[in-house]
């Protein structure tokens, strides 16, 4: 009958203050492992669809030039950053009707998002896009806090 061996397997520890990683080149990483850069544009990217989706559904509440004029921003940012180009819309079908409380969740979610747009620029240091996330939180924190528009 087979019997385990009963000694402890011992790996090597590296010596205190060594590093057990090297930093590799994206050459020799190859094509398997993106970057850390081109991890946070896709990630960017993605994050400002989802913006642009919400802003999208906003947008079919009610016109409002202000809505309009940030989809085409973040579309443009999308389709700079995004490695497809265009961004994903939501199919114009598929928009449940607008009540109050809907429109105040909507602006809620995109406050949130364009946080998570923040964050993900300003670790990118990338200016013109934390700039736009900035005026995006500031709309709907502002459209958040006013009263609502009667129908």
């Amino acid at each position: 009958m087979y019997e385990p061996s009963r000694q402890p397997v011992r790996t090597p520890r590296p010596a205190a203050g060594r590093r057990t990683r090297t930093a590799e080149p994206a050459a020799e990483r190859g094509a398997s492992q993106p970057s850390r850069t081109d991890h946070l544009q896709a990630q960017l990217a993605g994050h400002l669809a989802a913006l642009l989706a919400v802003t999208d559904e906003l947008r079919g509440a009610g016109p409002s030039e202000e809505l309009d004029e940030a989809a085409r921003e973040i579309a443009e940012r999308v389709t700079e950053l995004s490695p497809t180009g265009a961004p994903v819309r939501i199919w114009e079908g598929s928009r449940p009707g607008a009540g109050h409380a809907r429109v105040a969740a909507l602006h809620q979610h995109a406050h949130t998002i364009a946080g998570r747009v923040l964050v993900v620029a300003a670790s990118r240091q990338d200016t013109a896009t934390a700039m736009l996330a900035c005026r995006r939180m500031d709309a709907h924190a502002l459209a958040l806090n006013s009263p609502p528009v009667p129908a």
